[in-house]
């Protein structure tokens, strides 16, 4: 096994955010004699590099799932070999404990020595020592260890003797290590792991900023991205079937369905997006992002809620079960690919809005009208285009060029933004050619008050898009129009319209 030191220190990178922590021990002016070793995965950073490793290798190219396993059987160091041969970490961008390396750093510069050990490969390990300044050694697995559990105990032992170094950790295979450590620091602890600690050795202190599971599930499935599987109502209220129950049932089903199988596709695509969505001003707060909930557990129930979504489907009718499969590759496509490509991105994110309001047709067993699907296409096109201004915006503003894994740069805005009124423009005509179409005397006993709807309707998409211009657009439209007053009264007007023409 190869130990690497150096007799330099590391250049100091770029300071990541950090805040005091409630209970951590104070570096004291004389430098602690007593080396303090920290693990990596889950101690130092809130997530797996092993785990992120294999993601981003199949997301590059899902045929190496069939080499996974052959490099397994060489060994846990070859498989890890492997991985990082392949694989560069952005190790600036990763989710770093924010009170545990403000500790760190205090302790360096007391004067302290500071080892890394880890299970992790060393390639990406020296990588975060390199990138932090603040470690004088670095142990890790190479190509003739695995340097975990036992492995990573005989190492330390054989340096710094028992008792002879401090150990920070928080699983359970760093329970062998304990025993034979001075003391003990734990950074947000398994279920358990805390109690079995303090009657191993001594815990100096403890660092967590651990979340609510229930709390962190809901944020990471995102639940409120469900409001935009409303749309399946659509074609209930065109077909006037409100009055139905079993039209109503389908309905719901068919919600439920759309908003389970999407959640599964946003956990997949937060794990496709990790780097990108670090370096978010807003995204590098989601679950995956932030480390808050593991790739691993986003692995377990992302087949779940598909599952559970697809069975739902299988319920309403085996038209709609088409129709979500549909929506559910269309996604994958555009999680794996497509999102890259300038515009595909946005056609395709405005076919899927759609593909919500097919299926409601297809759950209730209706024909979507031609003037529902130009209006949806148009429509939704447009607010495809104010999601990706508003990033070039925010881009912008933070005197950024280019959006990262995005084919668009900042000097896109204005064709962007001509194209994105001119589809919203489009939806209006649509709107207004539908109100004078012979279908609507057959529909509704007063239609003039349809009229309306169209001022209604371009006062909302020029507001949403004299929004985005000023920078103030959220990432998604849709989710702010739903915190937004003013949409609320257009939505409530428009409704009221409606019941006053049927």
């Amino acid at each position: 096994m190869s130990l690497y030191t150096s007799d330099l220190k590391f250049p100091v990178a770029a300071a990541v955010p950090s805040a005091e922590p409630s209970a951590a021990p104070v570096a004291h002016s004389a430098p602690d004699p007593v080396p303090l070793v920290v693990d990596l995965d889950g101690t130092l950073i809130k997530t797996d590099l092993l785990v992120e490793s294999v993601v981003r290798l199949l997301r590059r190219n899902l045929l190496y799932l069939i080499l996974l396993p052959f490099w397994l059987i060489r060994g846990k160091q070859a498989f890890k070999g492997e991985l990082a041969k392949r694989v560069n970490l952005d190790i600036a961008l990763l989710p770093y404990h924010p009170d545990f390396l403000d500790y760190l750093r205090r302790q360096h510069a007391a004067g302290r020595t500071l080892v890394l050990a880890t299970a992790s490969h060393t390639l990406p390990a020296r990588a975060v020592a390199l990138h932090l300044g603040i470690f004088s050694q670095v142990l890790a697995t190479d190509a003739e260890r695995n340097l975990a559990g036992v492995h990573k105990l005989h190492a330390l032992l054989a340096l710094f003797g028992t008792k002879g170094f401090d150990y920070a950790g928080n699983a359970s295979p760093d329970l062998a290590i304990w025993p034979c450590a001075r003391r003990a620091i734990l950074v947000n602890p398994e279920r358990g792991i805390e109690a079995r600690a303090r009657g191993l050795t001594e815990v100096e202190a403890v660092f967590s900023d651990r979340k609510p599971l229930l709390k962190v599930i809901v944020r990471a499935i995102r639940v409120h991205q469900w409001l935009k599987n409303l749309l399946v109502f659509l074609p209930l209220i065109g077909a006037h079937a409100w009055g139905d129950p079993a039209a109503i049932l389908l309905s719901l089903l068919a919600f439920a369905a759309f908003s389970l199988c999407a959640s599964a596709i946003y956990l997949i695509n937060d794990a496709l997006d990790l780097d990108s969505d670090r370096a978010h001003s807003r995204k590098r707060f989601r679950p995956l992002a932030a480390g808050d909930f593991s790739l691993l557990a986003g692995g377990l129930l992302m087949p779940l809620l598909l599952a559970g979504g697809l069975a739902i489907g299988a319920v309403v009718s085996l038209n709609f079960l088409l129709v979500l499969l549909l929506y559910v590759l269309a996604t994958c496509a555009y999680s794996f690919a497509l999102k890259s490509y300038v515009l595909i991105d946005v056609l395709l994110l405005a076919a899927l809005y759609t593909l919500r309001v097919i299926g409601g047709a297809a759950a209730i067993d209706v024909f979507p009208s031609f003037w529902l699907m130009a209006l949806s296409m148009l429509l939704f096109t447009s607010l495809a285009l104010v999601k990706r201004c508003a990033e070039l915006e925010s881009l912008r503003g933070n005197e950024k060029d280019s959006a990262r894994g995005r084919d668009y740069h900042v000097f896109d805005l204005p064709n962007l933004t001509s194209l994105g009124t001119s589809t919203a423009t489009g939806a209006a005509v649509i709107l207004a050619l539908y109100i004078n179409s012979p279908d609507v005397a057959e529909h509704y006993r007063t239609p003039q008050a349809l009229w309306l709807l169209c001022p209604l309707l371009m006062y909302w998409t020029g507001r949403m898009w004299l929004i985005t211009g000023r920078g103030e657009m959220h990432d998604d439209p849709i989710i702010y129009s739903a915190r937004d007053k003013p949409s609320w009264v257009v939505a409530g007007l428009g409704l009221l319209l409606i019941l006053i023409a049927v």
